[in-house]
């Protein structure tokens, strides 16, 4: 396992790898690492040379008021952890180092982020985008694994690919759940005793907006009222948005058809929790 703090030296490494014809699996995180994140490497690991986690909080991606000086930062056990699951580099950059003094170029990532977490959270994807891009040129990967947990995030990483043409393959990876359906997320450690039983329901809501869809259910409007009737059972739950929108372009639908996704965001006091279901109609 190797550890690399610098710019100039993970693009050297990654250089000569590619030269000597190693295949690279890069899985971006901001460290905070749970199975989740593991299993992406692990997957990275069967499928690559040498797998890079890179573990950089990204300060572009925080709004004022969002928790980027709170965000758990548990460096050793995460190098730990993605060491066990298989990853030979860590690439942890200063964000001076990943953003220079006078630099001031940003990726625009266009009509997928204008929509559910890009307009409560102005800003936040381009963030993403710039910095993922940036991750991308340093490490120079082969493949780029990402959790379908943040599934609009996984589309805008998707379309630049696609967009930039860049010789990288991407992979998106199923959501990795507790026991009772919660989608594991770094930001679950807030959650309080009584908001953490109560946070279940997200799943629940999904499964009950899958099973009626498979039932017959087409309207949109019925999907959705089904699924905010779900989470407003649990007495604290405050929802953001609860949306079925096209899988590929991210717009809402009227009529449920094609491969579609259920979104939903939902606070639990000042813990903010995102989940989705792919769903394929007949």
């Amino acid at each position: 396992m190797t550890i690399i703090r610098s710019v100039r030296q993970m693009q050297q490494r990654a250089v000569r790898l590619r030269a000597q014809g190693k295949r690279i699996g890069v899985v971006p995180t901001m460290g905070a690492l749970h199975e989740g994140h593991l299993s992406l490497i692990r997957r990275a690991a069967r499928e690559n040379d040498v797998v890079v986690v890179t573990m950089f909080v990204n300060p572009l991606q925080f709004g004022p008021k969002e928790d980027f000086a709170s965000y758990p930062r548990p460096f050793a056990r995460d190098v730990r952890l993605a060491a066990s699951a298989g990853a030979h580099v860590i690439f942890s950059p200063a964000a001076q180092d990943m953003y220079p003094e006078g630099s001031h170029t940003t990726i625009d990532p266009g009509p997928l982020a204008q929509r559910w977490e890009g307009k409560i959270r102005p800003g936040h994807f381009r963030g993403v985008a710039t910095v993922v891009w940036l991750l991308f040129e340093i490490t120079q990967p082969t493949n780029a694994y990402f959790g379908q947990k943040d599934y609009q995030q996984a589309r805008i990483i998707h379309q630049m690919i696609r967009d930039a043409h860049l010789p990288i393959r991407f992979h998106l990876c199923p959501t990795i759940r507790e026991a009772d359906g919660l989608a594991m997320s770094s930001r679950n450690i807030y959650l309080s005793p009584s908001h953490r039983r109560q946070a279940a329901v997200l799943r629940q809501a999904l499964q009950q907006a899958q099973r009626g869809i498979r039932a017959g259910e087409r309207r949109a409007e019925g999907v959705q009222r089904a699924m905010t009737q779900r989470i407003r059972s649990a007495p604290e739950a405050r929802i953001d948005y609860v949306a079925l929108v096209n899988a590929a372009t991210l717009e809402p639908l009227t009529r449920v058809s094609g491969r579609v996704a259920l979104l939903l965001a939902v606070r639990f006091g000042r813990t903010r929790l995102i989940d989705n279901l792919l769903v394929d109609v007949p």
